[in-house]
């Protein structure tokens, strides 16, 4: 199986099930030795561990916002967990990220001597002293609207509407602009913010009233603007992921990796213990049940730091990869809100471009046998996004619909639910296992060898 674990195909899966010695409902239902290769690994399995983790997230650590005390706390605690169970290759991965914005202390804009209320938007850049340049219209800001223009040295004005305030912004610095004034699509001053980021262009909203007025002297001749935003400061933090590599067995290494992830951080409310303590004690466990299983694949286990700040540590980890080891890289299992009383009871997958792959191929294969099938579907929005945008198989498993406490005060450890837990615990190890232990002759022609198959797509699950 792990000459074509990269590039497993629809074929490729049908063939294991037509030539399987023993039809896999049949090893479920009538021979109990098909758990004999599973029992190894998930015989290990304490769910008193996990929980006692959830709880220590949770209760004696707390919310574990990004850039915060707590924040490092759990990484330091993560670390030296896998230290104990072993490990001797644990990173503690820093990355840099914007915390927050402080509002600038002075906005103007004039156009032609004639002073026009503005407010500046979130995450807008200073100008550096004052900005003058002609004023040009752009309609909506959208690419058919700046093609073809010159905005060299110029500011344009924008009416809001149909696309991100972001976006607008982009086409318009992509175009030449030096600044941007965005005016609203009904009379009303507004406030917004852009995204939080260091390249944004000096930007500033104003009331559809005076926006309009704009565009219709623009119409019968042109305007000169002044654009001046001074004192606003982008704040940045650390955050950081916490990686912990299991080599395969020197003799027995077949090159290639794969990865079994879940954030370590949570949102300010609340205690994040399902959001996400127990993916990232699920994790843990995972860590210390193969610590010492001999595999032939190179495991590694990341709790990533800033999920919930727009999947930072994740995407900061997989766009940091080498091409060779992305190439290497034949799947990332990722555990995100996996043990809620409160959430549905159906394990899931879901995968950010709503294909099957080899994730959901081994998660489907080990629910089968040990529980019951693990349907899929698609939703980004986790950790496992940014490492199919780099070209590598991933799902997140999840409990779907989510559960209503979800990213409030109510996520708390009095609703962790340790069957929960555990299912997800004995899916997860059971597939990596699968694709990780040692193949041998022996095992490929034995009747009770897990055979693979195929999730099966379920476009009702939504989280």
């Amino acid at each position: 199986m792990k000459k074509y674990l990269r590039t497993l195909s629809l074929s490729l899966l049908a063939s294991s099930l037509l030539f399987s010695a023993t039809p896999i409902f049949a090893q479920k239902l009538d021979n109990p030795s098909i758990h004999a290769f599973d029992n190894k690994v998930i015989k290990k399995i304490d769910v008193e561990n996990i929980y006692g983790n959830v709880a220590y997230f949770a209760n004696s650590i707390g919310a574990r916002v990004a850039g915060t005390e707590n924040e490092k706390k759990t990484v330091d605690y993560i670390a030296a967990q896998f230290k104990q169970f072993g490990y001797d290759q644990v990173e503690i991965q820093p990355f840099e990220f914007i915390q927050g914005y402080k509002a600038p202390t002075k906005t103007t804009f004039t156009v032609d001597g004639q002073a026009f209320d503005v407010g500046a938007f979130g995450y807008s850049s200073n100008t550096q002293g004052d900005i003058t340049g002609e004023l040009v219209y752009i309609g909506l800001g959208k690419l058919e609207d700046v093609e073809g223009k010159d905005l060299t040295g110029k500011i344009a004005l924008i009416k809001r509407g149909d696309i991100a305030f972001t976006e607008k912004v982009k086409n318009a610095k992509e175009a030449g602009a030096v600044g941007v004034v965005i005016f609203n699509n009904t009379s009303a001053p507004f406030n917004s913010s852009l995204g939080a980021s260091e390249t944004n262009l000096p930007t500033v909203s104003m009331s559809g009233t005076l926006g309009e007025e704009l565009v219709n002297i623009l119409e019968n001749g042109s305007l000169s603007a002044t654009l001046t935003i001074e004192g606003a400061e982008i704040m940045k933090g650390t955050s950081h992921n916490v990686i912990a590599t299991k080599k395969p067995h020197p003799k027995h290494d077949t090159g290639q990796v794969i990865i079994l992830g879940a954030h370590h951080d949570s949102v300010a409310v609340g205690t994040g213990a399902s959001d996400n303590a127990s993916g990232t004690a699920v994790l843990l466990e995972a860590a210390r049940v193969l610590a010492n299983t001999q595999t032939d694949t190179e495991i590694r286990f990341i709790t990533f730091g800033a999920e919930e700040r727009g999947l930072l540590g994740s995407r900061f980890y997989a766009q940091n990869m080498s091409d060779e080891d992305i190439e290497r890289t034949v799947g990332m299992f990722n555990m995100d809100m996996v043990g809620s009383k409160n959430s549905g009871e159906k394990l899931v997958m879901f995968t950010y471009d709503g294909k099957e792959n080899t994730v959901t191929t081994l998660g489907n294969s080990a629910g089968s046998r040990l529980h019951e099938p693990v349907p899929f579907n698609q939703v980004g929005r986790s950790d496992h996004q940014p490492f199919t945008e780099v070209g590598i198989d991933a799902a997140v498993f999840s409990y779907a619909p989510l559960e209503p406490e979800y990213h409030s005060p109510g996520d708390v450890l009095e609703l962790i639910s340790k069957d929960k837990l555990l299912m997800t615990a004995e899916v997860i190890i059971a597939s990596i296992y699968h694709a990780a232990r040692p193949d041998t002759p022996a095992l490929q022609r034995a009747k009770v060898a897990p055979v693979l198959i195929p999730a099966e797509k379920d476009e009702d699950v939504k989280l």
